[in-house]
């Protein structure tokens, strides 16, 4: 069995080092708020859209939404509002 704790911790180790290769600001990374949208994805669409979104929501907060970027707040709300109603 894992320790959540521990989980958590390698996590953003990890996000540390994927952020820094990547030139991107770990504090921006909210692994909440993603692990959320997956779930609402899963469950309300379908499972296999669960990386496309992560990857929508890249794009809009990174600045390929139109009109420039969006805040990752406003971004989420704008892709859940997307999801069909749950069930």
């Amino acid at each position: 069995m894992s320790d959540p704790e521990h989980d958590e911790q390698r996590w953003a180790e990890w996000v540390e080092t994927a952020s820094a290769a990547l030139g991107v600001n770990p504090s921006a990374v909210d692994i909440a708020a993603i692990h959320h949208l997956s779930k609402e994805v899963a469950r309300r669409l379908e499972r296999p859209l669960v990386p496309v979104s992560a990857f929508l929501l890249g794009l809009a907060v990174g600045g390929a939404a139109e009109g420039g970027p969006l805040a990752r707040g406003e971004a989420l709300r704008r892709l859940r509002s997307t999801l069909p109603a749950p069930e």
